[in-house]
């Protein structure tokens, strides 16, 4: 799938779009949710256009791919997630359930979140 540069993350990262901003560095920007699932909903996206963790994976540089996840566990234990536990979630293509097409992870915490929905 091509990179679409007119989705909603592109324009946040661009700044045509305000976000709530939780942190920011050079390889990601962490943002709350604006239709939370939890008491915290942090969506954390990489600064590169990826579509999805496939793309970003297959073509990320490692000091992005490790940039990257370093943010979503600062942002974590910066939010006081850590010492209690918290969830990351990253839906990938159609049968994923994917609404953005570029890549990102939730990051959800603040109270018990109990086991995985299955259907």
């Amino acid at each position: 799938m091509i990179y679409d540069t007119t989705n909603i993350f592109a324009k946040i990262l661009r700044g045509e779009i305000p976000c709530a901003t939780v942190y920011e560095d050079e390889w990601a920007l962490a943002f709350n949710d604006i239709a939370p699932a939890a008491p915290v909903h942090v969506l954390v996206i990489p600064k590169g256009p990826y579509v999805s963790l496939d793309d970003f994976t297959l073509n990320g540089s490692n000091n992005e791919i490790a940039g990257f996840y370093r943010a979503v566990g600062k942002v974590a234990r910066e939010l006081g997630l850590a010492a209690t536990g918290y969830r990351t979630l990253s839906n990938t293509g159609l049968h994923g359930g994917q609404e953005v097409p570029h890549f990102h992870v939730h990051l959800f915490g603040g109270r018990p979140l109990g086991p995985m929905p299955v259907r």
